[in-house]
């Protein structure tokens, strides 16, 4: 005899984060194929954007990582902005203060949104929890269903 059962009945674990691995081969695809598209449609003269994009591609992969991998995220999109994002196109290069702050922003960026995924799961967490405590008068205490 088949059995109905509701799967949204019970507790929901708080989502796990993903392999930090899974994460930064996604950060070496993503930044190789922004920094492509961007050099096919605006050119190499604009490395702003390339920041701005790539800064967002960072924020994306936090939301789904570890705190752990973020640097390694950073520097996986930096090496791309640097190395192809800005001319001579294919030679890393060191310019202190500008890739300092390139890294920085990248770094920043992924922090914030692994970050914001941490805060969004504990407050779907705490609210999920929460549910099930009613109180009844103010001296009372909380009841459980």
């Amino acid at each position: 005899m088949i059995e109905w059962v509701s799967l949204s009945t019970g507790a929901r674990p708080v989502p796990r984060p993903v392999a930090t691995s899974l994460v930064w081969a996604a950060a070496f695809g993503g930044a190789l194929v922004l920094v492509a598209l961007l050099n096919t449609l605006v050119g190499t003269d604009k490395p702003g954007l390339a920041l701005v994009a790539l800064s967002l591609l960072a924020a994306l992969l936090g939301l789904c990582a570890r705190f752990t991998a973020a640097p390694g995220t950073a520097v996986l999109c930096w090496l791309f902005l640097n190395g192809f994002a800005i001319p001579p196109a294919g030679t890393l290069t060191w310019a202190g203060h500008r890739d300092t702050f390139w890294l920085s922003c990248l770094l920043a960026a992924a922090l914030v949104g692994t970050a914001l995924a941490r805060l969004v799961h504990a407050r779907a967490a705490y609210r999920r929890i929460t549910e099930g405590v009613v109180a009844a008068e103010p001296g009372d205490g909380p009841r459980y269903f």
